[in-house]
Parts: structure tokens; sequence; C-alpha cells
């Protein structure tokens, strides 16, 4: 869809305008089904309609991009948020392609510290499927707690941290349940990585007075709910693949993958329209600052997993 208010949306909101200033006609296609088949009729119809570039969001599209950047040599691909590979997890990307993908558990870090420095201590992770974007959100949320907790001084175990996977990105009334049902236990915020997840998270959130951190965009506007939400630079990447196309610099990129994180500006947290309110603008640019040059280390190396050692921290993975 293209009207998820989060990840497909943001994306398609910023090829709409780049087009829309550049004058260059633009189209969406959404597939029939989730599916390689369904996702390559779709690119297949929007070439014979004349595409010359096509702009892919999400992992699902990366083995049927795989696919099409051999069936279609002089169309460019940009594939946002993966990297294309076949179906044995082969990965290849090829001239006219370029696979984007972004630093999420530096911005997951942001995320678990700013609610532990906001004052919350009982904290809630709901993330869509367990696919490399999503676990590094949750990650680096992780990290965020903990890190802000040890600043903090606090005691061990002080930070309370429930964690989940719902294993799809569609609302459901399991999701708004298991929110509930944390919300109803004292979880005070619950970080939802999971596309339309967030509407039952929210959902859930409202019938009990509590708060959310939004994701991919800022969905302050989606709810009151939401004090912030750990943003991706969806809009400026999409620009960026597209200046490169059409600003005759395709070489730089093609047949590359390329992660784009603080350092990039590509990711971060909302501070115009959040509502945070013991944790400031001012300590949230030092953060920001400290992981761009490296004084805070944010650990990437997410396939090593949660189940570790944390002093200020107990996690409970359900």
């Amino acid at each position: 869809t293209i009207d998820d208010k989060s990840f497909n949306q943001g994306a398609w909101e910023g090829l709409v305008k780049y087009a829309e200033e550049k004058g260059i006609s633009h189209q969406y296609y959404q597939p029939t089904e989730k599916s390689t088949t369904a996702y390559l009729e779709s690119i297949d119809q929007a070439v014979k309609n004349g595409a010359k570039v096509i702009v892919t969001p999400g992992f699902l599209f990366e083995e049927p991009v795989y696919i099409a950047q051999d069936q279609y040599p002089d169309v460019t691909f940009i594939l946002i948020d993966g990297n294309p590979h076949d179906a044995d997890y082969n990965y290849k990307t090829a001239d006219n392609c370029v696979g984007i993908t972004y630093a999420e558990e530096q911005v997951g870090f942001l995320a678990g510290y700013a609610a532990v420095k906001d004052g919350m201590t009982k904290l809630g992770y709901m993330g869509g499927m367990a696919v490399p974007a999503v676990v590094k959100y949750g990650y680096g949320f992780v990290q965020g707690a903990e890190y802000a907790a040890q600043e903090l001084g606090m005691a061990d175990g002080s930070i309370e941290l429930m964690y989940n996977y719902t294993g799809g990105f569609d609302a459901t009334p399991e999701a708004q349940n298991q929110a509930a049902s944390w919300y109803n236990n004292g979880t005070e915020v619950i970080f939802a990585a999971g596309g339309a997840v967030g509407n039952s998270v929210m959902a859930a959130a409202e019938a009990a007075g509590t708060k959310v951190i939004g994701v991919d965009v800022d969905q302050s506007g989606d709810s009151d709910t939401v004090v912030t939400s750990a943003m991706k630079g969806l809009e400026q990447s999409v620009s960026f693949g597209l200046d490169k196309h059409f600003g005759g610099q395709w070489a730089d990129v093609g047949g590359t993958g390329t992660s784009l994180g603080a350092n990039e500006d590509a990711v971060g947290l909302p501070t115009a329209t959040w509502s945070m309110e013991n944790f400031s603008v001012e300590e949230y640019e030092t953060l920001l600052a400290g992981i761009k040059d490296g004084s805070v280390s944010v650990d990437a190396d997410y396939e090593s997993g949660l189940e570790q050692a944390y002093s200020n921290l107990t996690l409970t993975i359900e």
C-alpha cells in the first residue's frame, strides 16, 4: 500500500515530492498479493508503461529486484531498505540497481535512551517480522535504554523491557491484545516497529492512557499517544537515488549497497513534534553528536543476539 502511514507511504511521498519538483511523470503500482510473482508482474507493468526508474520499498522486494535487474537492464532500480538476493540468499546488485539500507540500531538506541531519560522504566518493544531492519531497531532500543540507565546511575534491574515480534506487518486483534496486556501490567511505552502493527499498539495505548514510540516516519499526527518516532530519512533516500539517476551520477552508486545512518542525517528523532517532558533537545543533540563522532558506541552486530548480560535492564522476550 501507499497509505500505511509508515514505511511505504514515506517512500512514495518522497518520490512524489521529487517528481513534482522536477516535472517528472510518476505512478504507483500495488501488487495483488505478497509474492515474488505478483511483485514481478507489477514491475513488468511499470516497464511496459514506460518507467525508466523504479523505486521499491522494503525487504520483500529483494528477491523480485534480484530477478528484475537482469530482466530489464535498461531500467534503474532503487531498492529501499534492502539488497537484491535470490531465494537462497545469494546477493548480487547489478549495475542498474542500488540497495539502500539504514543504521536502525542507531535510531533505536536514540529512542531507548530518550524513553529512560524521560523517566520511563517499564518499556516494551513490539516488532513485526524478525527481518534485519526490525531486529536492528529492537537491538538498538535495548542498548539505548541500558546506556541511559547506566548514565543515570540507576540500580541493577531498574529498567524492565518486554520484547516480541508479531510475525507480520498488519494491524491485528492479537497485536492489540498483547499490547493491551503489557500496558495493563505496567508498561509505560511501547516502541512499535512493524508497519501497521503500530496501529494496533496505538489503539491499545489510547484505551490505556499510555504511550507509543512510532517508527520509520514522524507518527505524532497519527495518535496523541505517540511521544516520539524512530525515523528513517525515506524521503532523503529516495531523492538520493533519483538524483544519481537523473543527475548523470548513477555510476557512483550503481551495483552497490549503500548504508545510511546518523552521519548522513538519515536516522533520528523528530524534536519539533515530540512530547518528551524531561528529555531535552540539547541532551538529544549531544547524544546524536556522540554517535556521529564515535564517542558513544552503538553495537551494530545484531546477529549476536539479545540474550546477553545487562546490568540495569531486565529483558523479557515473549
